[in-house]
């Protein structure tokens, strides 16, 4: 009877045993199972995840430029509404330097960081790539002016300067923005980018396909710009032809939908991107 006892008990003890070791850990099947599930989910929110960041980044370049805005504001209101004349001793970052007592204000867009690319979709400008005394006390930028802000007056084209912000429509009027050199001066004849990043004019001067300077995929199909209301507007790339850019700028020209442009004229690239 005792022995009858003990093997129940002893049989009880083993099976809590096997149960135990049964319950201690998982399956290779299981584990892989595991795996499975969390690259799955990974798959699912990475895109998600970038897409914030880049929304977040685009946010970022938004309050630099608003930033930046209210200094050129300033030095507008000293100076009777008037901007710089813009010759080499006169660029915005030269301009600028009494204002911009806040040296750590970034000329960068935090989606175009990275200095060791000049130029194209998210590169920026620097010193290395400026002759020696082009801008001085800067070397490094992503965003540009709109060089027909400038106060030319001794000059054949000095008629489509806005020279400064005694004018109407200034939220349609560019000041500053998203740009690959540290100015633009667009025409209503520029031609597109042939390619994402592509940003050389055609005739090698500065008023030649300058529009390509800003056209730049840098925030999904858009581009940031403060105007001389000091207000700062996500633009989408093909809307930049829309704007006032000069005094005598068409804003009905020929890569606007009231001009007549149509899906097939733009680069292909481009095609997809919402009309204006």
């Amino acid at each position: 009877m005792r022995r009858r006892k003990e093997l129940k008990t002893s049989g009880v003890g083993v099976r809590a045993h096997h149960r135990g070791e049964s319950s201690a850990g998982f399956t290779l099947i299981e584990l892989l199972v595991v795996i499975a599930i969390i690259a799955l989910l990974l798959s699912i929110l990475m895109p998600a995840l970038q897409r914030v960041k880049k929304q977040a980044r685009s946010v970022g370049c938004q309050a630099n430029l608003r930033q930046w805005g209210t200094i050129f504001e300033i030095y507008m209101q000293e100076n009777d509404g008037y901007f710089a004349y813009g010759d080499s001793s006169g660029r915005w970052r030269n301009v600028l330097q009494e204002q911009h007592r806040n040296r750590s204000l970034t000329a960068l867009c935090p989606e175009a960081a990275n200095t060791r690319k000049h130029g194209g979709t998210y590169g920026a400008w620097t010193e290395e790539s400026l002759d020696a005394d082009y801008v001085a006390h800067i070397d490094e930028g992503s965003y540009g002016v709109n060089r027909w802000v400038y106060n030319r007056t001794e000059n054949q084209d000095d008629t489509n300067y806005w020279k400064g912000n005694n004018h109407r429509g200034l939220n349609n009027i560019p000041l500053f923005q998203d740009c690959s050199w540290y100015g633009a001066g667009p025409l209503d004849i520029d031609l597109p980018p042939e390619y994402d990043g592509h940003t050389a004019s055609t005739t090698g001067h500065w008023r030649g396909d300058n529009m390509r300077r800003v056209c730049m995929n840098r925030h999904n199909a858009a581009t940031n710009i403060v105007f001389l209301d000091i207000t700062v507007r996500r633009i989408g790339l093909k809307e930049l032809w829309t704007l006032k850019w000069h005094s005598n700028y068409r804003t009905a020209n020929l890569w606007t939908k009231a001009g007549g442009v149509r899906a097939e004229d733009w680069p292909q690239w481009m095609r997809s991107f919402r009309d204006y």
